[in-house]
């Protein structure tokens, strides 16, 4: 230990990106959060509706400066230069583009004027996760507030200089002009005389008209493009420190198995190995896990010693669990009441007994890994004298990260300083922190900078899983061909918590069905009923939690019910929606749902991509789904080609939502459309994970194989539709309605119904 502590001076200078080491720029972001720099508004969490002085007006941040800080997220430099925060963190949604893009329309800079950096854990910025399409939600309103209070203050700040009513100027292209005299003065040489003013009343700021946008609705790239595309340092692993040693973790391929012992001493031998050490760990599935740590002078000596480690494990209960056993019980379970029922009204049975026309059917999915790009990463570095952590991460909820390595390792939150970093990918993933405490429990142990790396199979294997899912389905048509009774009794996975002193089985993320879901609340005749099998797995959120997959359940069966009714598809969802404009939630967690937006966006792909209108040869056929989800409404058609050989390609899929009333990025929302139906072919067509003797079998991507090109689609048409809603977030809505549209084309196309995941496991071909 001692040796490397000599070796490894931990240091708090990390080469992430260029624009994130400066010296320079951490003082900024430290002296404008924590010191009352400039003139600091207080941004409110979700929920805030005003701003508030927080701190006494100074004209600069530092000594030597004149800049104008009227927010810990903005700063406007002498030099001209607009500096903003981007304080969620950037997972590929494109958030640190389009959130600064909100201030800088309201404040009236010229886009080439601003510099955008990635802010770190900082209390002062308010909620930074990224999680849930909330960023946008979350943050929208707020931002456009503080960008015209900073505009109001630089007006005020120039008819003070010119001695005449603010009435009389405006902002426009980073400057403040006079309308009368045709006089002008840039945002740099107002900067000093802004940050000695008061912050205005929010009453007396006036936001502008959407009408007069002239940022928000166009395509920008990506601010972090040019350093993507060209190889720069940005990502988690990317991340490097002065004398940094790299570690390895084994974790016991059974979920929740312990280190019985371990060949430490021949792993200690190994060429560039510093250390190996046993990690007691937690009982926590998502938290901590009990492993082998070693740690080396570089990755490949990490790797390479790894091989040669021999452990012996206890693999705990979890080793006799399978995905053959989930499915034999689960098919058991059916014929039984759920042990919980979500749902019930009027009377199932007799709307069952009277019907025109029934249909039964099963619906399967497994559990998928999110696989994203870059493997689970984290960078941490340990600091004795002062019992302090630094830590990077590419983490989508930084404070869950924080708190997580607070209560494991029994240390003051206010120890541990985190750095957030680009993520490649995470689509969920990265809302868990255990990567992240894994790394400062290893950094503590050595007590220097140390970078955990995660292998492909690591990160494949203990992944927090994407829950898999049966659902046993009865529904009914009456003689005039309406929906009149839906019954669905769903059986998934959960863990054991303790709660209120006892053991209960929670669901899984994912796992948990609400009574409010679709159709659940349009029928008479509805009962929704949910079994729990426990399992050792650790479940967690994946896109759209629990949408991604009960989009497919209950549009597809819909369009089964459809067929049976003899009913056009798209008529038939039109039909249970019904002619209400909002049906309320019910329930603890109930949302309300807006019918008229849902209609809308159905009728208007209808038409965008000629519902109806078409002539498809055999295998060849169109089918169309709707989802409501994370607060977006969206409708899909897809239209595919069957080869007689059972050949899939999509060769279309049409795409209507409705996100409230401002597209915020242009560029950045098509690709989030765009991305989401490739990704929801990706997830129809290919990965399942096979548990056998608690273990995922599956590794890499030449066993869990992902969307290629030759499988793409063709085509996908993107339209908004632009309301008076509020707006909302865009990174998951678009996802579920991917699978039920294809599935539904497949059926029209060949006559085959699609009711387990993946696609691969259903033979397509037809004569």
């Amino acid at each position: 230990m001692n040796n490397i502590n000599k070796q490894a001076k931990t240091s708090t200078q990390a080469t992430v990106q260029a624009e994130a080491v400066s010296p320079a720029r951490r003082d900024f972001l430290r002296m404008s959060a924590f010191t009352g720099g400039g003139l600091v508004l207080a941004c409110m969490g979700a929920g805030g509706n005003a701003l508030a002085q927080i701190s006494k007006p100074v004209a600069s941040i530092a000594a030597g400066t004149a800049d104008f800080v009227p927010h810990a997220l903005i700063r406007i430099g002498s030099d001209g230069t607009v500096t903003l925060v981007s304080k969620q963190p950037e997972i590929g949604q494109g958030i640190k583009t389009s959130l600064p893009m909100v201030i800088a329309e309201e404040l009236e800079v010229n886009w080439k004027d601003v510099r955008i950096v990635q802010g770190d854990l900082n209390p002062a910025y308010g909620s930074q996760g990224a999680g849930g399409s909330t960023s946008t939600p979350t943050n929208y309103n707020e931002f456009h507030r503080l960008g015209a209070t900073a505009r109001t203050m630089l007006i005020s700040a120039a008819a003070q200089t010119w001695n005449v009513p603010a009435s009389e100027c405006h902002a426009a292209d980073s400057a403040v002009h006079h309308t009368v005299s045709k006089r002008k003065l840039t945002y740099a040489a107002l900067a000093a005389t802004a940050a000695s003013l008061p912050v205005p009343d929010a009453k007396d700021v006036k936001l502008k008209d959407p009408a007069q946008f002239k940022l928000l609705g166009t395509r920008i790239g990506g601010v972090d493009n040019p350093s993507v595309v060209t190889g720069k340092p940005l990502f988690g692993i990317d991340v490097k420190l002065p004398g940094m040693l790299y570690a390895v973790y084994e974790k016991c391929p059974v979920f929740g198995g312990k280190v019985i012992s371990a060949n430490l001493d021949h792993i200690k031998a190994q060429p560039g190995v510093k250390d190996a050490f046993v990690i007691e760990g937690t009982d926590n599935l998502r938290g901590l896990m009990p492993g082998v740590a070693i740690v080396a002078e570089s990755t490949w000596a990490a790797f390479s010693a790894r091989k040669l480690l021999n452990v012996k494990w206890d693999d705990s209960k979890g080793a006799d669990e399978s995905w053959e056993g989930f499915a034999a019980q689960a098919k058991k379970l059916s014929t039984q009441p759920g042990t919980t029922t979500l749902r019930k009204d009027g009377d199932v049975a007799a709307a069952m007994s009277k019907a025109a026309k029934t249909v039964e059917a099963a619906y399967t999915y497994p559990f998928i890994s999110h696989a994203s790009m870059e493997p689970q990463n984290c960078t941490a570095a340990y600091n004795a004298k002062d019992s302090s952590l630094e830590i990077w991460a590419p983490t989508q909820l930084p404070e869950s990260g924080q708190n997580l390595v607070a209560e494991v390792l029994a240390m003051p939150k206010e120890k541990i300083k985190l750095h957030i970093t680009r993520s490649g990918g995470g689509f969920g993933r990265r809302l868990s922190s255990d990567f992240i405490v894994e790394a400062a429990a290893i950094a503590r142990r050595v007590n220097a900078p140390v970078k955990l790396t995660w292998s492909r199979e690591d990160d494949m294997r203990h992944d927090h899983f994407r829950a898999g899912g049966f659902h046993f389905l009865r529904g009914a048509v009456d003689d005039k061909g309406k929906l009149s009774a839906w019954h669905n009794h769903f059986v998934s996975f959960g863990n054991k918590v303790i709660r209120d002193g006892k053991p209960v089985v929670q669901a899984g993320s994912g796992a948990g069905l609400s009574g409010d879901e679709f159709p659940g609340r349009w029928l008479e005749n509805c009962l929704l009923e949910q079994t729990l099998m426990e399992c050792n797995i650790p479940m967690g959120p994946w896109r759209a939690p629990g949408s991604n997959v009960f989009a497919w359940v209950f549009h597809s069966f819909i369009d089964e019910l459809a067929h049976a009714a003899g009913r056009d598809p798209m008529e038939f969802r039109l039909d249970i929606l019904g002619d209400k404009e909002i049906v309320p939630g019910t329930g603890e967690r109930g949302q309300p749902y807006h019918v008229g937006r849902m209609k809308r966006v159905l009728q208007e792909v209808a038409v965008k991509a000629g519902w109806g209108k078409k002539k498809f040869a055999r295998g060849q056929g169109q089918g169309i789904a709707f989802h409501f989800s994370h607060r977006g409404y969206i409708a899909q058609v897809a239209e595919v080609t069957v080869s007689k050989q059972g050949e899939l390609k999509v060769d279309r899929v049409v795409v209507v939502t409705d996100i409230g009333s401002q597209i915020v990025n242009l560029s950045g929302a098509e690709n989030q459309v765009q991305g989401s139906v490739l990704d929801g072919i990706s997830t129809l067509m290919f990965p399942e994970l096979d548990i056998q003797r608690g273990r995922v079998v599956q590794g890499n991507f030449h066993e869990y194989p992902l969307l290629r090109m030759k499988d793409s689609a063709t085509k996908v048409d993107v339209h908004f539709l632009k309301t008076d809603f509020p707006v909302t977030g865009l990174g998951e809505p678009a996802f579920p309605p991917v699978a039920p549209a294809i599935c539904n084309a497949i059926f029209a196309a060949t006559g085959k119904r699609i009711r387990q995941l993946p696609l691969s496991r259903t033979d397509l071909r037809w004569s």
